[in-house]
């Protein structure tokens, strides 16, 4: 997407413009605060947002704030229309432009906690100086978080990096939708691309990445591998603190209630990601007031190699007495910040939708089931899948299966993709909410033990079908992926640990 020149005369940070009265009396302004130079620079970098004020908003009555920001390549929203619901429920909101994006200035880090993530610091403390929204204690208002894809990373980035910078974060509740915990993993996993999403990511924002990444990128989607060498070694180092998972290697956990959306038929940001989130970036006391919705949506392409399959919806924000994930969001955000009784239910609980679109709902997704696997050959870049029959239906399987398998291969870069299908024999079987993970070998295997996760889904396996597992030479959305030469993958003394619901 290109980016919108702003036409300025001036320094613009800091400068608000003039306050223009907008839909049922709310206050839109507009304005940009200075944030942290780029590294070898001294000039602050703009971040600017559009601040909306509720007309019930004022000194003596003050209100909660809801912070929200676009996806990757996006800008903010500006339209006091499309924050109706949250206006007319008392949230006062500011939408704001991402670095490098809309019209704020500087140079996309991905959420890198020393840019992105301070660029949301210097936002809070604009928001602690304003006397119409609540503060809890000098400095400290209280705010909540909206937003998908990027829009979601930048909760994270913002919350993790004030309990780094300052012990503690202001930001009270986060809902966050179909972002990541560790970024490289979700764009490469075993450092094997996801080329078709980084050609549709690259291109929509790809020249707002500092040159050298953006260069090592290219080569990234052009080889399916991580680069080797000094563009390697760039890639891991900008990518290395840009999610919750590095900030909770550092021993840091948000202490806060979130309410996470994630597609499971995402697969860009798949469900593994979002369940890494839940059980890990939060408290036990935090995941105990969270909820986890998963529904069949997100970053979707359908999987035509192997083939897949899923049923759009959201069954579970239905179940829970929203329409939607958006209406479930503004439940959420009434209960924790002002304090409303919305009847909101299912708290410290996984709500997934099956691949045939109803709401499951487990309190554990802990593997308890373990099926022996046969030895296992697969081609490798070149071929069609193999589907081995696991179980037969009807049972319901949820959560992150894995496989523990000795592990051989006949030349240096195989790779194979893995699945969970479904289907009444092996020709008919397709993979479940059109995800597949790799088993990446950089080198030649013989016989090395391997643990590796599949996707984790949601699926009812009805009586009179079964349960694959799908091994595929080959996968679409991992295009070009492949070993110099075609070879051949072998799996023994193999083992696939699931959640099966009892």
């Amino acid at each position: 997407m290109r980016r919108r020149v702003l036409a300025l005369t001036g320094v613009l940070a800091l400068l608000l413009s003039p306050v223009v009265p907008a839909a049922a009396d709310t206050t839109v302004t507009n304005g940009c605060v200075d944030s942290v130079p780029e590294p070898g620079t001294t000039t602050p970098v703009r971040i600017c947002y559009t601040l909306f004020r509720p007309a019930t908003a004022t000194r003596q009555h003050t209100v909660p704030l809801i912070f929200h920001s676009h996806g990757w390549g996006g800008s903010r929203t500006t339209d006091p229309a499309a924050f109706k619901a949250w206006l007319d429920a008392g949230f006062g909101v500011l939408s704001f432009d991402q670095r490098s994006f809309g019209q704020s200035t500087g140079v996309a880090h991905v959420m890198n906690p020393d840019y992105e993530g301070r660029d949301v610091v210097k936002l809070a403390d604009l928001v602690a100086g304003l006397d119409w929204v609540t503060q809890q204690r000098p400095g400290d208002p209280l705010i909540g978080a909206i937003g998908g894809s990027y829009g979601g990373g930048y909760q994270f980035a913002g919350a993790f990096t004030e309990l780094r910078d300052r012990g503690a974060t202001r930001f009270d509740a986060l809902a966050p939708e179909i972002t990541w915990w560790d970024l490289k993993q979700s764009l490469a996993p075993q450092e094997a691309a996801r080329t078709m999403w980084l050609s549709i990511l690259f291109a929509g924002g790809g020249t707002h990445l500092p040159p050298a990444v953006s260069k090592a990128f290219v080569a990234l989607i052009a080889t399916g591998a991580w680069p080797t060498g000094k563009a390697g070694r760039d890639l891991t180092a900008f990518f290395a603190h840009n999610g919750p998972a590095w900030h909770v290697s550092q021993g840091r956990k948000l202490d806060i209630p979130v309410l996470f959306g994630q597609g499971i038929s995402d697969n860009l940001f798949n469900l593994n990601q979002g369940l890494m989130n839940f059980d890990h970036a939060l408290t036990s006391r935090a995941r105990a007031r969270s909820i986890f919705v998963g529904y069949n949506g997100g970053h979707t392409l359908p999987a035509v190699v192997p083939p897949g399959y899923a049923t759009a919806g959201d069954p579970c924000s239905i179940a829970l007495g929203s329409p939607n994930f958006a209406g479930l969001s503004l439940r959420f955000m009434q209960q924790q910040l002002l304090h409303q009784r919305t009847g909101l239910t299912g708290f410290g609980t996984y709500h997934l939708s099956t691949a045939a679109g109803r709401c499951l709902t487990q309190r554990s997704l802990t593997p308890n089931k373990t099926y022996k696997l046969g030895k296992i050959v697969t081609p490798t870049g070149i071929g069609l899948p193999v589907n081995l029959p696991i179980a037969k239906g009807p049972i319901t399987v949820a959560g992150t299966p894995t496989v523990t398998a000795n592990v051989y291969t006949v030349i240096p870069q195989s790779a194979a993709y893995f699945a969970l299908s479904v289907g009444k024999n092996p020709l008919t079987a397709k993979v479940v909410q059109n995800n597949t993970m790799p088993l990446r070998e950089k080198h030649t295997a013989r016989g090395v033990r391997r643990t590796f996760e599949l996707p984790a889904i949601a699926v009812d396996v009805p009586a009179g079908q079964n349960l694959y597992l799908t091994v595929a030479p080959v996968a679409d959305m991992y295009a070009g992926q492949r070993g110099p030469l075609p070879g051949a993958m072998m799996l023994k003394d193999g083992t696939l640990n699931v959640h099966q619901v009892r």
